[in-house]
């Protein structure tokens, strides 16, 4: 059963560490929400670890330019883990092949250029055009302000045609971006794997960026088992994620599922919040409307 609670504060006394993820909760990529960010200060302030664990295609050096950028201040957490990191990791393991595509923003192109230094015996990775390729990456569409997945239906053919594995190095399907809807790398590769292609994640709700979050607390925190809460918007990555780690779950329902609860995000209606659960299969340890 999932308790709906006032404030992060309410129950953040059982937990050593956050798992936080950002668009959404604590900004809207616009701007970040003042009530997010005191919270996570103040969890802080008494002794707790901040992770903020995001599905951004970018590692973490670039992630925190960009939320520096729409300011968000750097004493609300400890580190940055993202799917972009756990991504890289694989890109350069092999995980599809030395000649690589890429479908993505100019924005992106940090993902190759800005590698982990102490990935082991990484491959010399290749950028090719789609023809000559062992598989694509994707971190996004090229312009998500106007295109959307249809207008890769084409590109994607091609790729089933031969038979080339995608990493999506952003699972989500969608964010938010102020009051625009825009469709992220999930999306495409949902599309592709409707198409009977293969897709590969690394970002939530899927064990390598866990994996690596937990590493990099471990070795922060000097300690093995830390108690930890991860929070979020979405309920197949932040929560889904969370609940097959077997880390406890806040659900923030003012997110991108906030229609769903009713007229107003402030205050979602807990029996459609019960019912919209239940048709997800998801149960998380906790939910609030804002993180604050």
């Amino acid at each position: 059963m999932t308790n709906l609670i006032p404030s992060l504060a309410s129950v953040s006394g059982r937990y050593d560490a956050l798992f936080c993820d950002l668009w959404g909760c604590l900004h809207n990529g616009q701007t970040p929400f003042p009530a997010a960010v005191s919270a996570l200060r103040a969890f802080r302030a008494k002794g707790g670890s901040v992770t903020l664990l995001t599905n951004s295609p970018r590692p973490r050096s670039s992630v925190q330019d960009q939320i520096a950028a729409i300011g968000v201040p750097d004493d609300a957490w400890d580190d940055i883990v993202s799917s972009g990191d756990a991504s890289q990791y694989a890109l350069l393991s092999g995980a599809v092949g030395m000649r690589v595509h890429h479908i993505g923003a100019p924005k992106d192109e940090v993902f190759f250029t800005d590698l982990p230094a102490d990935a082991h015996d990484p491959l010399q990775i290749t950028r090719v055009p789609l023809s000559d390729a062992t598989g694509v990456v994707v971190t996004g569409l090229r312009d998500d302000t106007t295109e959307t997945p249809d207008d890769y239906r084409a590109t994607l053919l091609m790729m089933k045609a031969q038979g080339l594995p995608m990493l999506c190095a952003n699972p989500d399907l969608i964010v938010d971006l102020g009051d625009k809807r825009l469709y992220c790398a999930g999306a495409l590769a949902q599309a592709y794997e409707q198409m009977g292609g293969t897709a590969l994640y690394y970002g939530k709700p899927h064990p390598p960026i866990y994996d690596l979050a937990r590493r990099c607390l471990s070795e922060r925190m000097g300690k093995d088992d830390p108690a930890i809460l991860a929070i979020g918007d979405g309920i197949n990555t932040d929560v889904q994620g969370g609940i097959g780690e077997g880390i406890d779950t806040l659900f923030v329902t003012g997110g991108i599922a906030a229609q769903a609860f009713g007229p107003n995000p402030a205050q979602p209606d807990p029996s459609l919040l019960t019912a919209w659960l239940a048709e997800q299969r998801l149960s998380p340890t906790y939910a609030i409307p804002f993180l604050g």
